[in-house]
């Protein structure tokens, strides 16, 4: 069977030329300035580099906005691929408030050290800023500079354990594209930082807008699902307790089998409540909730690189029916079998549902 991928006919036309026609000439500082605000990404060397291109790309094509990069000393910084990025001015530089401060996220075996200069110059520009935003792990940028304390935050899906063990007193959303807490909003990793960008858009210069930008970078306005269906797989952590050891290694052995409370209790010669109570206390979750998603795991190795059907996928699972890995799939991913099947194979690949 022949796999056509066509695009969209019903996109307006006159909204893509709205987005490639910039209203404001947004070199001019008094015509941006006037439309919405100054957008001032801080920035660091080895600072991911889509996480600065891409918003940035987002408010230049929606007009309206004087974009500029900061760095602690006023000097060009490199992005973590080795290109050098110019930077308008220092940090300590700005005279005024600014509208939004931006701060994009580093490698994971930096983000954790980011330059306590940095920091300290982060906390001073955001207190005059009308909004704080993060991309991807610039979270812990934020966390360490204390505006996090007592929000709701989300960061790259292999941070957020991370960030919700180093800072406590952060209420971690490990599945959100991106969460807005009062004055701050942060976001998941890497491209996310479009969406929110585009959200912002949304929120400035109207909905209308900002699906335009969207349609003219050829990304959706709001991307189905949470970020939970990039995550890698077998990402539990491994628990203290042998025995609660033991009961994932079982369920891992065949997820398809019966695995309720009592059954494995039994097999593992211990209390359904001393199990219920290991499983709440290392895993965070009930004994359901961890079949269910290493079910799910299952089920989606085999959609990405297997042949059999959406329904034959969830009898191998142990789910019995479609429509019951169905509902598995978007209480853990946020998206059915069927979509997850053609979002993470390459187009000659596809099979049918």
């Amino acid at each position: 069977m022949s796999t056509v991928i066509q695009a969209s006919t019903e996109i307006d036309l006159e909204d893509a030329a709205v987005a490639r026609k910039k209203p404001e000439d947004s070199t001019d500082p008094e015509r941006a300035m006037s439309a919405t605000g100054d957008v001032v990404f801080a920035v660091s060397d080895g600072v991911l580099l889509l996480d600065v291109a891409g918003p940035l790309q987002v408010f230049d094509s929606a007009g309206g906005y004087r974009v500029r990069l900061a760095s602690v000393d006023g000097r060009p910084v490199r992005a973590d691929v080795g290109i050098s990025l110019s930077v308008d001015l220092a940090l300590s530089e700005l005279d005024g408030d600014v509208d939004t401060l931006v701060v994009p996220g580093y490698p994971r075996d930096e983000y954790a050290g980011v330059a306590p200069e940095l920091v300290d110059a982060v906390r001073r520009v955001a207190a005059g800023a009308r909004r704080v935003v993060s991309v991807c792990t610039g979270a812990f940028l934020l966390a360490r500079a204390g505006l996090l304390d007592g929000r709701r935050a989300t960061t790259h899906w292999e941070a957020c354990a991370a960030l919700a063990e180093t800072f406590p007193e952060v209420r971690v959303e490990p599945d959100a594209i991106y969460v807005r807490d009062g004055p701050i909003v942060t976001s998941a990793g890497v491209t996310a930082g479009i969406d929110v960008a585009l959200a912002l858009v949304g929120e400035d210069r109207g909905e209308e807008r900002a699906r335009a930008v969207a349609k003219y970078l050829v990304v959706f306005l709001q991307r189905p699902g949470g970020q939970s269906q990039f995550r890698d797989r077998d990402a539990v952590a491994g628990p203290r307790s042998a025995t609660l050891r033991r009961a994932l290694d079982l369920v891992a052995a065949d997820p398809s089998g019966d695995h309720r409370l009592t059954t494995m209790a039994a097999a593992l010669a211990v209390s359904e409540r001393h199990l219920s109570r290991l499983f709440r206390r290392e895993l965070a979750m009930t004994c359901g909730q961890f079949v269910e998603r290493l079910r799910v795991e299952a089920a989606q190795a085999l959609l990405e690189s297997g042949e059999d059907t959406v329904p034959d996928v969830a009898r191998a699972c142990g789910f019995g029916s479609g429509e019951t890995m169905r509902r598995a799939f978007l209480r853990v991913l946020g998206v059915p079998p069927s979509a997850y099947r053609h979002r993470f194979r390459l187009a000659g690949q596809r099979t049918a549902p």
